[in-house]
Formats: C-alpha cells, sequence, structure tokens
C-alpha cells in the first residue's frame, strides 16, 4: 500500500503517540505527504541498502542449496552384430536401428534365408547388407531374442485395437511442387516412350535355349544400350537444379545412377503374361533372349525385381519421379557439395509423396514401398557391375565407349568392395570369406 514508511524509535518506558507522532499518519495518506521531509539523497541510499539485503540473501540461498549437476549423457557399446553405432538395447543386446529393423523383420516374417558361400562371411557396418543369413546367425549368436520380438508384436496389437478415431488425411501439391511434377512427367515422357506407344517387333534368334552369348542380340542389345544412355542423360538435365550443380557431381551422379535408372525403365516395359521386356524401338525379347543378349546371370533377378512392381501400378509421373530421386542422391560417393544434392532432392521426396498419396487416397503405404525400389536398384546395379567384368572377356571385341564410360564407376565401386573384404581377412585371419552377392 505504501512504498515507504517512517519508522519512530520509541525509548525504554516511552510510549508512541499516533496522533503527534507523524503528520502523515492524521490525514488521507499521500505519497507526496509522506516523502516531503525525504530528500533524493536519502530515498536512494534507502534503495541501495534494499538491494544489497536482497542480494545477500539471494546469495545465501543460492549457497545452502547448490545445484546438482546434470546426469552425464547416456551411452551404449557398439553393436553387437555389426560394430556401427548403437541406438540403445533392443531385444536383449546394444544394437543399431539396421540390425534391431532386420532381426525384428527376418523373426516376425519368418524369413528363410541362404548363405550363397561358406556360411561364415564376415559383417561388419559395410558388409553387414550382403548375405542376410550369416546376417541373421550372428544376430542370435549376439544374443538377440525371438520371444522379445514376438512379446513386442503382442503389445503393439493390443495397442493397435484401442479404438481410435480415424484422421483422414488430404494431400494437394502446392504450386512450387506442381510444377516439379510437370516438368519431371514432362522429361520422363519424352526421353521414355511408354510400352502403349511403341510397334512391337520381334526376333527368333536364340529364343530356345540359353547360351553364354549371342553375339548377335549382344551387337543390338548393346546399340539400344548407348542410345538409351544418351536418353538418360538427356532426362537428366532436365531435373530442377541439376544442371546448376558442378560438372564433377553432375558426372558423378549420373554413372551412379544411369544403371538404375536402366533398369528402372526397362522393367516398366515387362509384359508378364508373355514374360517379354520391349526396349525403345519396339524389339521385344524373352526371358531366355535376354540373358544371350548379355544379362547372363542377372535376368531372374531383373525379371523377379520387374514381377514386383506390377502391384504398385506405378504411372509415368511416378516413375519420373522415382528416376530423379535415385539420380539426385546426396549419399555417392566423391560427390564435391553432397548438401546441395541433399536440398535438390528434398522436393522430388515430397512430390512423390504427395502425388503417390492423392493418387491412392485409401492406400497411405504406397509412397515408402515406391521409394524402397531405389535399395532395389541398387542391389541389381552392384550385380551389373560383377556382369560387366565377365562379359568385357566374353565379347570379341571391346566395350561400346559410352558403356564403358558409365559403367566406370560401377566397376570402382566392385573394386572398392572388394579391398575392404581383403583388408576384413586380414584383421580376421581365423575367417575364410568369399563375398556373398548382394540381396535385397
Amino acid at each position: 500500500m505504501f512504498d515507504y514508511m517512517d519508522f519512530l524509535a520509541v525509548g525504554p518506558g516511552e510510549t508512541l503517540d499516533f496522533y503527534t507522532a507523524s503528520p502523515c499518519m492524521l490525514q488521507e495518506p499521500s505519497v507526496t505527504a509522506c516523502f516531503t521531509g525525504l530528500t533524493e539523497t536519502d530515498w536512494q541510499i534507502h534503495r541501495i541498502a534494499q538491494s544489497v539485503e536482497t542480494q545477500s540473501s539471494s546469495s545465501e540461498d543460492l549457497f545452502a542449496s547448490p545445484l546438482s549437476p546434470p546426469p552425464p549423457p547416456r551411452t551404449y557399446k557398439p553393436c553387437f552384430v555389426c560394430q556401427d553405432k548403437s541406438s540403445g538395447y533392443h531385444y536383449g543386446v546394444s544394437a543399431c536401428e539396421g540390425c534391431k529393423g532386420f532381426f525384428r523383420r527376418s523373426v516376425q516374417k519368418n524369413m528363410v534365408y541362404t548363405c550363397h558361400r561358406d556360411s561364415n562371411c564376415i559383417i561388419n557396418k559395410i558388409t553387414r547388407n550382403r548375405c542376410q543369413y550369416c546376417r541373421l546367425q550372428r544376430c542370435f549368436a549376439a544374443g538377440m531374442s525371438k520371444e522379445s520380438v514376438r512379446n513386442d508384436r503382442s503389445k503393439k496389437k493390443e495397442k493397435n485395437e484401442t479404438p481410435k478415431m480415424t484422421i483422414i488425411e488430404t494431400y494437394e501439391l502446392t504450386a512450387e511442387l506442381g510444377g516439379v511434377v510437370d516438368n519431371i512427367c514432362r522429361a520422363h515422357r519424352e526421353t521414355f516412350p511408354s510400352l502403349c506407344q511403341l510397334g512391337k517387333y520381334t526376333t527368333n534368334s536364340s529364343s530356345d535355349t540359353r547360351i553364354q552369348l549371342d553375339l548377335g542380340l549382344w551387337d543390338k542389345f548393346s546399340e539400344l544400350a548407348t542410345k538409351c544412355i544418351i536418353k538418360v542423360v538427356e532426362f537428366a538435365k532436365r531435373v530442377p537444379g541439376f544442371t546448376g550443380l558442378t560438372i564433377t557431381d553432375q558426372i558423378t551422379l549420373l554413372k551412379a545412377a544411369c544403371l538404375d535408372i536402366l533398369i528402372l525403365r526397362i522393367c516398366t516395359r515387362y509384359t508378364p503374361d508373355q514374360d517379354t521386356m520391349t526396349f525403345s524401338d519396339g524389339l521385344t525379347l524373352t526371358r531366355t533372349q535376354i540373358h544371350n543378349a548379355g544379362f547372363g546371370p542377372l535376368t531372374d533377378q531383373v525379371f523377379t525385381f520387374a514381377g514386383q512392381l506390377l502391384p504398385l501400378e506405378m504411372d509415368d509421373t511416378e516413375s519420373g519421379l522415382l528416376s530423379a530421386i535415385c539420380l539426385v542422391s546426396g549419399d555417392r560417393q566423391d560427390l564435391e557439395e553432397p548438401s546441395k544434392v541433399e536440398v535438390l532432392q528434398e522436393p522430388l521426396l515430397e512430390a512423390l509423396k504427395i502425388y503417390s498419396r492423392k493418387r491412392r487416397p485409401s492406400m497411405p503405404l504406397m509412397f515408402p514401398k515406391v521409394l524402397m525400389k531405389i535399395t532395389d536398384l541398387r542391389s541389381i546395379s552392384a550385380k551389373g557391375a560383377e556382369r560387366v567384368v565377365t562379359l568385357k572377356m566374353e565379347i570379341p571385341g571391346s566395350m561400346p565407349p559410352l558403356i564403358q564410360e558409365m559403367l566406370e564407376e560401377m566397376e570402382n565401386l566392385q573394386k572398392q568392395s572388394e579391398e575392404e573384404q581383403r583388408a576384413d581377412k586380414n584383421i580376421t585371419p581365423t575367417h575364410t570369406h568369399t563375398p556373398c552377392p548382394h540381396s535385397t
């Protein structure tokens, strides 16, 4: 009520007369009346004394109850399976997110894997995706528990059974993303005609049995592959922002993704009832003919991938966006500006997500299923690099120059992988290890 009040000192035996003590007590309280006899200097001294007392009290409280130090950050041991950075304890052991998800999927789906070598492949951060059989055995050896996965699944099932409100999300492309979708779709269609636009024709060359290589089919295939590579380069130049990258990064991305895009494109021209694939000039070959044309041991894996694309029912826009995402990928090796590449990929991912969900509103999981095909494509491309090495020894002449240039990157990756495997063998000489094929 009062900002300040005068206190009167009273000695022993004295009484305080409230009616004569202070003039300001006999009338309506007024700040001006009570502070008439108080000079500015006296007021400042009083305020300073109050501030010192407050600080002193605060300091005493501070020392009386010191703050406890923050707890140290929680750390985990490396992943017991592949030695990657652990994200915590999963299914009984310290494990990374990759091995946790791999073990969970393997147990929930009762997967049965096969090792194509000696069932003693080295499993580490680099090689863990090469042999699923040995990776799963390593999970069990490290102490991962099947029961933990089942219990976790039961808890999630019970939780999902609780009634929830259904929220229907609507997706609309912004003007900017709509422009990206239009540009990618147009670039894809103008560099890769759809199956219905082609006049199919066939050949009877080596259509009955598989042989090592049909030179006539190889010459035709290498000619068509060269033309397809040129079209992929043309498509890449029309991806928004691609030509703004350094020339070195453009070349690096093209070499790394060219085989991915070529495989994706030919697989979208798969006819399941006839088990054939059609090239851009209309040439339609059977599975046996494609094997004899140079695909060799890669043939069945490519046809399996083509069959897996059918349930997705991807249209030209989705195929184009997926091709662009394969191309503009910031995790490719030897990039000068990987962060800039990642920035270019973000609107492509967002455009594919919104477009696919808008096209299939009742199938929200279609976007991640489409996106996961990039992993399969990279696995097939890695196999393709191995096939190029053997193909060079089968053809009588040299590899066509443009094909050779585009596949150099894949060969370099294959050599680097082999060197890493040899280094692993030197570190752990008790294991005899031959690299397993890349698995999807």
